[in-house]
């Protein structure tokens, strides 16, 4: 049966057990993909199901041309989604989500997305739009007011405040400060803006950026923003690969639901987020959300062990020959590799975590990482890489340099990604490499056979390592390795110099 409020009756697998009728938008979602459809989604689902905060129901809403497939999609489904999570042992967990009852896409609605972001019944408007969503300098942190969408937005609403008609806003940016400025014109109180993308301090992020924005537009409102709005620094933890069609086929087969775009996901879910909200939020803590007042702890745990550890992996495990995640983490040269870098560079750097054994968790993730039933490509994996690495790991070979710890597996793994970025694998192969700064890395990368360092000068990604002979040399030494000896000896040799 095709996905759709008429036929959940007829299903065998667990639907929403709430009058979705009765459910209300409180929330505003950028970004709608898998992760927030397998995450936030699913915590608020949860809620409804227990006969709570039906006034908090999610909006969806889209920005990119891409997003215009998901607002049919979701149109065509009455909203609904299956997630299906895989365990380990091969036991499929599927669920259909209800929690989503509206999807607007901006461009082609924009006085319906305004009328969504100015009710007053929408209180927070959350973001999963990627780390590199946040339109900022890698380097210096600064809004990036030359990105051609932003200055659109920004002469738009000089041109409205001048003549009174304007162009809609293109950008997050400009419908969410557009839509603060009217909020405050019409004495309304103003929404929670609750970023849930992999960025620490992602809060702070957010409030810097849009309140960049905000300043250029008109200092005065930047001001209220600052003074009125709330920016909750959350960390998110669920591994959720990208839907193919094998998934819609398998969700076909054995559960007998043609959904034209579900989520699957690994069972575990982790979600700490700080109680800082303008006006009132779900209950979350009683969906098993971590409600705690510093969630930086829990962050830089998460980023620095799990997110860091899937670039380690995924650039030496693409160039020796692997294609899976769990293929890799089932090779116990690379598991050394991994808890080599976790144990001895990564936790030095770490605060304690209320709650958590560290130990427990590194081996956890080794586990979460096996499970040959996600299906978590490289590719995925590698994709991105100048908006990872940066925020991930570079901020932790910075800590080590500054306390004189050895960075030895960090410059490892910045010359793996050197290497993968020259865009062909050991066998000549060509890689498909995906990044917004796809032209510059893949430039720097083809110059180290005339310059070693040519690829960390980019100060813009790197800061200053490459002025650091602590981190130089053992870079210098890794890059010659993978193209010498190739990923695998590269990793041995690795794991038996500084693992041990």
């Amino acid at each position: 049966m095709t996905l759709s409020q008429s036929v959940l009756g007829e299903l065998d697998i667990p639907v929403p057990g709430y009058d979705r009728s009765e459910v209300s938008v409180g929330i505003v979602h950028f970004g709608v993909g898998g992760f927030h459809r397998a995450h936030q989604a699913m915590y608020v689902d949860r809620l409804m199901n227990d006969g709570k905060d039906l006034d908090w129901g999610i909006c969806g809403m889209g920005v990119l041309p891409g997003d215009a497939a998901m607002k049919q999609v979701m149109a065509d489904q009455d909203h609904l989604y299956t997630l299906v999570l895989k365990h380990p042992d091969g036991t499929l967990e599927p669920r259909v989500i209800g929690s989503i009852v509206d999807y607007v896409f901006a461009p082609a609605e924009p006085d319906r997305a305004m009328a969504r972001l100015t009710d007053p019944a929408t209180r927070i408007v959350s973001l999963t739009i990627t780390e590199g969503g946040y339109n900022f300098s890698q380097a210096t942190g600064e809004f990036d007011a030359q990105n051609p969408a932003v200055a659109h937005d920004l002469e738009q609403a000089r041109v409205a405040a001048q003549r009174g008609e304007a162009e809609p806003p293109v950008t997050v940016f400009g419908l969410v400060v557009e839509a603060l400025a009217r909020r405050r014109t019409a004495g309304t109180r103003p929404f929670t803006v609750m970023s849930c993308d992999n960025i620490q301090g992602n809060g702070d992020m957010a409030r810097r950026q849009f309140t960049a924005y905000a300043r250029l537009r008109d200092p005065k409102l930047a001001e209220w923003v600052e003074q009125e709005v709330m920016f909750p620094n959350s960390m998110v933890d669920r591994i959720t690969p990208v839907t193919t069609d094998a998934d819609r086929l398998m969700i076909a087969e054995e559960f007998g639901v043609q959904d034209a775009w579900p989520v699957v996901a690994e069972p575990f879910a982790q979600w700490a987020l700080e109680d800082a909200f303008t006006d009132g939020r779900p209950a979350f803590k009683d969906s098993g959300v971590q409600v705690v007042p510093d969630v930086e702890p829990y962050e830089l745990m998460k980023l620095r062990l799990l997110n860091v550890s899937h670039q380690a992996l995924c650039y030496p495990g693409f160039l020796a020959g692997y294609e899976y995640a769990h293929e890799v983490c089932q090779d116990p040269t690379f598991v050394s590799y991994l808890l080599g870098y976790m144990n001895r560079e990564a936790t030095p750097t770490l605060r304690p975590v209320d709650g958590v054994d560290l130990d427990e968790y590194k081996q956890q993730l080794i586990e979460r990482f096996s499970n040959p039933h996600v299906q978590d490509t490289l590719a995925r994996l590698c994709a991105e890489s100048s908006d990872r690495i940066p925020k991930w790991l570079v901020p932790v070979i910075k800590d080590n340099l500054a306390s004189g710890r050895p960075v030895d597996l960090g410059a490892t793994i910045v010359a793996s990604w050197a290497r993968y970025a020259e865009g062909t694998d050991e066998n000549g192969a060509p890689i498909t490499v995906v990044d917004g700064r796809k032209e510059r890395v893949m430039a720097a990368a083809a110059r180290q056979s005339e310059d070693e360092l040519a690829f960390v000068r980019d100060t813009d990604l790197f800061g200053d390592l490459a002025q650091h002979e602590e981190f130089t040399r053992p870079y210098v030494e890794a890059l010659r390795s993978f193209h010498e000896r190739g990923a695998r000896v590269t990793i041995e040799d690795a794991v038996v110099r500084f693992t041990r």
